[in-house]
């Protein structure tokens, strides 16, 4: 376990892949806090200053996608790493933004713990 662990916003529409995801990551040693759309995810970064990783989906509810919630994301809290997945788009890396990764579905649990850890040095 991690003695101080990170804490990683989860956003996913899907209960199953959003469950599923926040679970493999807390057993991975992360503080983990999930939200299903978009807008929960602002109100969660705008509560929880500790946030320190967003691993979103692209197609998501709400007032914007995945993609537009990343740029939304580093223009307020630059701080932030982000992680964007999908299993319907592979996005250009322009449209990424700086220091941004893309991890396409399915993507293993493992994969993603390394991906954050890689991030968080």
């Amino acid at each position: 376990m991690i003695d101080n662990p990170a804490t990683v916003l989860v956003v996913e529409d899907e209960a199953f892949l959003l469950f599923a995801i926040a679970d493999d990551l807390r057993v991975a040693g992360f503080a983990v806090l999930e939200a299903s759309s978009s807008d929960q995810a602002i109100r969660l970064l705008e509560t929880h200053p500790e946030i320190s990783l967003l691993f979103t989906d692209i197609d998501m509810p709400g007032s914007m996608d995945g993609l537009k919630l990343s740029v939304a994301v580093q223009d307020r809290w630059p701080p932030v790493k982000i992680i964007i997945t999908s299993g319907k788009h592979q996005p250009d890396r322009n449209v990424l933004p700086a220091g941004g990764v893309f991890l396409p579905k399915p993507y293993s649990p493992e994969k993603v713990a390394a991906t954050i850890q890689q991030l968080l040095q």
